[in-house]
Parts: structure tokens; sequence; C-alpha cells
């Protein structure tokens, strides 16, 4: 299946869902004065009205109001559909405008600390209660719909998205971008939770012998490209773990030219020795 692909796309109306609330006021300033429409969540929704910005809560959008503790709030047609409407489909326009659904044209969201709470030692209960399932939702729908909608899961982002947003919106290969960053930042997550999970049940069978975890997952991300390989002629890249304990590939160098594959390889031996 092809179809015609959409270059730069307005941003006319945001859906933003975020625990971490850095940038978020400047956020929600930047789009309002280029007048996009805000739809929020709970607290996210709160911070923003507090800060003298329009906003609509989800509920209003939804007609159903927040459920169990928050753990309910955007899991409902009326915003994946508005998320995962593709605009280049005819029947998926006529089925919004049947159903007066308003298209979303970009998503901010960023996910409960799941890490962090496992790091702090909490109680299996408390850390159960930090895996988001929501926001990797609205996460996928939008990183999924990326030909027409602008998924970003990192404040550091959002001064990109203010100009964005007053320039007439991303372009498709910006979009597509910010699609690839968003499925590694759930991927992630989902990894970490996975491997969470397969840590708690290590005597599945009763008898007190503790078994290896059933599931052992690593997330890595690119930290930067080096000098070259072990050779020379090779190229090399060194990629990290960031809920991994400090070491070599997290320090920062003080003196000296870039560092090579072999650098690398010879400081961590210098350093387990």
């Amino acid at each position: 299946m092809s179809f015609t692909q959409l270059d730069r796309v307005p941003i006319r109306r945001a859906l933003i869902s975020v625990y971490d609330k850095t940038g978020l006021e400047e956020l929600a300033k930047g789009l309002h004065a280029a007048g996009v429409k805000i739809v929020s969540t709970g607290s996210t929704a709160k911070k923003i009205a507090a800060a003298g910005i329009p906003v609509q809560e989800v509920e209003e959008v939804t007609g159903s109001p927040e459920m169990l503790d928050g753990r309910v709030k955007t899991l409902h047609p009326r915003v994946h559909g508005g998320i995962l409407a593709d605009r280049r489909v005819p029947a998926h326009m006529q089925t919004l405008a049947d159903m007066q659904i308003e298209p979303f044209d970009l998503v901010v969201v960023n996910l409960y600390p799941f890490v962090e709470t496992v790091k702090s030692g909490a109680a299996q209960d408390d850390v159960v209660e930090q895996i988001d399932i929501g926001g990797p939702a609205m996460v996928r729908s939008a990183a999924k719909n990326h030909a027409a909608v602008a998924i970003v899961v990192d404040p550091a982002s959002y001064g990109d998205v203010v100009t964005a947003a007053a320039e007439g919106g991303f372009d498709l290969k910006t979009r597509r971008r910010l699609a690839a960053k968003a499925f590694a930042h759930t991927a992630s997550y989902d990894t970490a939770v996975a491997t969470w999970t397969a840590s708690q049940f290590l005597d599945e069978d009763g008898d007190g012998v503790i078994d290896w975890p059933s599931y052992a997952g690593l997330a890595l991300e690119r930290s930067e490209v080096l000098r070259y390989g072990e050779n020379p002629h090779q190229q090399a890249a060194l990629y990290v773990d960031r809920a991994a304990p400090a070491g070599i590939a997290q320090a920062d160098q003080l003196h000296g030219k870039a560092m090579s594959y072999n650098n690398y390889v010879d400081a961590d031996a210098a350093l387990r020795a």
C-alpha cells in the first residue's frame, strides 16, 4: 500500500501528558502563542492551567472521568482515534468526522519513573504502580502514525517543538526521527519492566531453589561515534546502558584527543585491574 507522503504538518492540536514536568510551562506557553489548542491530563493539565494557559482536560474529550486512581485516563477511542487516524486515508477522516473526533498533530508524553523506583528499593506493589500503561500506548500510537503526527518524549526537545509550532510544524524527516526515538524509549522502558518482573519470580517451583531469570534484557543507546575501530580503517561507536553502574563509558574525558575503540578497551581493563 502506497500513499502520498505529507511533508510539513501544521500543529493545531496537541495532547500533553507528562510525569516529568521539566520545561512544561515554557512548552505550553510557546504552543499557546502559536495558536495550538492544548489537551492534557491530570496533574499536567493543572500545572498548565496554573500558568494561566488555556487547556482542555482529557475527560472533556472522552466524556469519561479519570478512574481507578488514575490507571485509566487516556485509554479511549476519542483519544487514540485522534492520534491514529491516517490523514492520507479518506475513510479514516470520514470516521473521525462521523464520530466528531478531532485529530491530534502533536503528542508530548514522558513515562512514570519505573527504573528510578526500582533503584530506590521500593516495595513490589509500589514498583508495580510505576508500570505505565496509558503513556506507552499514546507514544506508540503517535510514533506509528508519524506520517502526520509528531511524538515528543524528551523535555530537551521542547524548544524545537515551540519553534516548529511557530513555523508551520515538523517536516516528515523530523517526524520520522522523533518516532524512532519514541520507539526506542518505550522499548527501553519495557525491557526494564520485563527484566524486573522476571527477577521477582526466581523460585517458580516453590522448592526454595533460586532459578535463573526467565528473561534478561539490555537496552543500549549510542553515546558517541569513535575515531576508529580496532584498526584505523575500521569504524566503531560506543553504546551504553544508562541503567548500569558508572564506568569508563560514563566518565568525563578531561584531556587529550577523542578516544578510539582501543582507548576504551585499554581504559576499561585498567579500571578493572
